[in-house]
C-alpha cells in the first residue's frame, strides 16, 4: 500500500463519514435560505451556523489543523463560538459551499496518511491532555460529531416546515 492509498479500514470509516455528510447537505436540500438562518431552539442556533460550525471545528479543526498540523491553518482558527455565526452579508450558498470545500480538504488529509500515524499537533489549551492519538481516533470522532448534528439538523428541519428525512409510519 503506497502513502497515497488509505488502508480499507480506513476507507470503511471514510465511507461511513461521507454517509453522514451526505446526511447534513441532503437534510437541508430545497430549505430556503431565510430557513437557514432561522432559530428553532432556545439556543438560538440555526441550520446555516451548524453548517459552518462543521466545515470550520469539525473538517477543518481536526483534519488540516490537528491531523496534518498544517501551520496556516492553526494560526487561522478562530474560537467555537465564531464559527456558528454567520454574517447576513454571506450567502447560504457559500456556507454550503465551504462545507464541501472542507471535507474535500479533510479527504485529501485522510488520504495521505496512515491509520496509526501520530497527530500533528494538539490543542492542549483548548483540551489539556490528548484523549486521541492518531487518525483512526480523529475519523471516529468526526463521525460521531458529524452524524450527532445531522440529528439536530433532522429535528430543525421538521421544526421549520415539517420534512422529515425518514418516515415513520
Amino acid at each position: 500500500m503506497s502513502e497515497t492509498t488509505p488502508s480499507s479500514e480506513i476507507t470503511d470509516l471514510l465511507r461511513v463519514l461521507d454517509g453522514q455528510r451526505r446526511h447534513v447537505l441532503g437534510i437541508l436540500d430545497g430549505l430556503a435560505p431565510e430557513a437557514l438562518r432561522q432559530p428553532v431552539l432556545p439556543s438560538g442556533w440555526h441550520c446555516l451556523g451548524l453548517v459552518q460550525h462543521l466545515a470550520l471545528d469539525v473538517e477543518r479543526f481536526w483534519f488540516r489543523a490537528v491531523v496534518a498540523g498544517d501551520k496556516d491553518t492553526i494560526r487561522g482558527l478562530t474560537s467555537g463560538a465564531e464559527a456558528w455565526q454567520v454574517s447576513p452579508e454571506v450567502q447560504a450558498t457559500d456556507v454550503l459551499d465551504r462545507y464541501r470545500q472542507e471535507t474535500e480538504l479533510a479527504d485529501a488529509v485522510i488520504a495521505t496518511t496512515p491509520a496509526d500515524a501520530p497527530l500533528a499537533w494538539w490543542p492542549h489549551d483548548l483540551f489539556g491532555e490528548p484523549h486521541l492519538h492518531t487518525l483512526r481516533d480523529v475519523l471516529l470522532h468526526v463521525i460521531t460529531e458529524t452524524a450527532c448534528h445531522a440529528g439536530h439538523l433532522d429535528v430543525a428541519r421538521e421544526l421549520l416546515d415539517g420534512r422529515r428525512r425518514l418516515v415513520l409510519t
